[in-house]
């Protein structure tokens, strides 16, 4: 969501938090999977064949590269990696403190995260809507 905003390094530094997200607690889920595709879909093929595909030994120097971007930029990448947290209806708390470690480095608010989480719910409401509706 929103990713297509994000310059060429926000992009492959984002495809690196995500993965780093979605093995944090061990082998992606199918769902993980299934929006970690989604996500490739959304930065572009030129960003696909240029990301190697394996995690960076340095997440530390990742978010930190985050933390020195504006408001907008952190946002995008916090709210991206909310959806790709809350995609299976589930997570556990390794996943929880990892993502909530990144909140509070990129200097987002707690009441900034409610509405992002409220935002994706909305989001997965919609989009059961339109399968449902198409379904019929």
């Amino acid at each position: 969501m929103l990713l297509s905003e994000l310059t060429r390094k926000q992009k492959l530094k984002f495809l690196d938090l995500a993965f780093h997200m979605a093995a944090v607690d061990g082998d992606p889920s199918i769902q993980e999977k299934r929006m970690l595709n989604e996500k490739l879909a959304e930065v572009g093929d030129n960003i696909i064949a240029e990301y190697s595909f394996s995690l960076s030994d340095n997440l530390e120097e990742t978010v930190e590269f985050f933390m020195n971007e504006n408001h907008r930029v952190r946002n995008i990448v916090y709210l991206n990696l909310i959806e790709l947290l809350m995609i299976g209806g589930f997570y556990n708390t390794t996943e929880y403190f990892f993502l909530e470690d990144i909140r509070k480095a990129l200097r987002i608010s707690v009441e900034k995260r409610k509405q992002m989480i409220a935002l994706m719910f909305d989001y997965k409401d919609l989009r059961d809507k339109a399968v449902r509706l198409c379904a019929k």
